[in-house]
C-alpha cells in the first residue's frame, strides 16, 4: 500500500511539474499545444531558430544572475533546484531496491529536465536553457542525496535503539 501511495504521489508530481513549467500555473490547453507542435512540425526551421535563441552556453545564465542578483534572478536559480529536489526524493523512495547511484540518479533528473526543455522550444511555450538542465539536475541530485542520508540516518537510529530495520 505505502509503495502505491509513493507511486500516486510521484503521478501528481510529475503532472504538477509538467504543468508548472510548461503552462506556468496556466490551465493545460491541448488545442493549444496541437496547434504549437503542427506549426512546429510544419516549419522545423522555426525549432532550430529557437532553439538558437535559447542558452546553448553552460553557466552563462548562471553566472549573470550570480553577478546581478536580482530577486528574481535568485528566485528562478533556487525554484529551479528547488522544483526537482521532490524527484530525486521519489527516486530514492521508488528505486531504493534496485540500488540506483548517484549518477543514474544525475541521468534521470537530466532526462526529465531535457525532456522539459525540448518540449518548451518544440511547443513555442519557452525556450531552451542549458543552464536549467544543470540546475534541474543538480535539484533532482540533492533530492537524491537527502532522501539517502536521511534513509541512512533512520536505519542507524532504529538499529542504536535495538529495533530491527
Amino acid at each position: 500500500m505505502n509503495n502505491l501511495k509513493i507511486h500516486a504521489l510521484f503521478v501528481l508530481y510529475v503532472y504538477a511539474l509538467f504543468k508548472i513549467i510548461l503552462f506556468k500555473f496556466g490551465a493545460i490547453d491541448m488545442t493549444f499545444l496541437r496547434q504549437q507542435l503542427k506549426q512546429s512540425l510544419g516549419n522545423p526551421d522555426d525549432i532550430t531558430r529557437r532553439l538558437q535563441k535559447g542558452n546553448l552556453i553552460p553557466f552563462k545564465e548562471i553566472s549573470r544572475s550570480i553577478h546581478v542578483l536580482s530577486i528574481h534572478d535568485l528566485i528562478n536559480m533556487i525554484g529551479n533546484i528547488a522544483i526537482f529536489m521532490p524527484f530525486g526524493i521519489f527516486l530514492g523512495f521508488m528505486l531504493r531496491n534496485k540500488k540506483i547511484s548517484l549518477i543514474g540518479a544525475f541521468t534521470l533528473s537530466l532526462g526529465l529536465s531535457l525532456i522539459l526543455e525540448s518540449a518548451q522550444a518544440l511547443f513555442s511555450i519557452g525556450s531552451f536553457d542549458v543552464d536549467d538542465l544543470i540546475l534541474n539536475s543538480s535539484g533532482g541530485l540533492i533530492g537524491f542525496i537527502a532522501c539517502k542520508v536521511c534513509a541512512k540516518f533512520m536505519a542507524t537510529t532504529l538499529q542504536t535503539k535495538g529495533r530491527p530495520i
